[in-house]
């Protein structure tokens, strides 16, 4: 085998490492997304009963978005293994808990019902902020593009910014409150 067919054979086989910012975002949206590539669905070779998935470094999955009123209604169930251990938690109280886990349950659960997913979710690193271990950060060469774009708050608007923002409605000066 030629060596230039030997390191295409190599790079075709190696793990990437994507970097992926859960800010804003719906972590069961992005659940889908993110098996794409934990699974390796995106590459030529793949193949169900191949594990050629890559590594997803999960960063601001504090910063998760759920749509509509899924904080209060969205319950997590959880079974001890004994008598009466049953314990069903809502979407925030979980996420006050650990901000990783809807994130990690949502993918956990967009595999299916894969032989494979308790390796495959090895491969996944969550991050509530964005503050990673630096070998991690070397590793990585890809960034997953985020699902919708993340609104820019009202209080990171400067003085400036504001002031030139066209008005739609001028209120007469004795309705202004100082």
């Amino acid at each position: 085998m030629a060596v230039l067919k030997r390191v295409q054979q190599w790079a075709t086989f190696a793990r990437i490492w994507h970097i992926y910012d859960a800010a804003w975002q719906n972590p069961f949206e992005s659940a889908g997304v993110l098996k794409k590539y934990l699974t390796g669905l995106y590459k030529p070779i793949y193949h169900p009963m191949n594990d050629c998935g890559d590594h997803i470094v999960v960063i601001n999955s504090a910063e998760i978005a759920l749509p509509g009123d899924e904080w209060k209604k969205r319950v997590y169930f959880h079974h001890t293994g004994y008598p009466g251990g049953a314990t069903w938690t809502l979407a925030w109280e979980l996420h006050e808990k650990d901000p990783t886990m809807i994130l990690k349950k949502a993918v956990y659960s967009s595999l299916d019902k894969n032989l494979q997913r308790r390796y495959t979710m090895q491969r996944l690193h969550i991050f509530p902020d964005a503050n990673v271990p630096s070998d991690m950060l070397k590793s990585i060469s890809n960034q997953i593009k985020q699902l919708r774009l993340v609104p820019k708050r009202l209080d990171t608007y400067s003085e400036e910014e504001i002031k030139s923002f066209p008005k739609i409605y001028d209120y007469p000066k004795p309705y202004i409150l100082k």
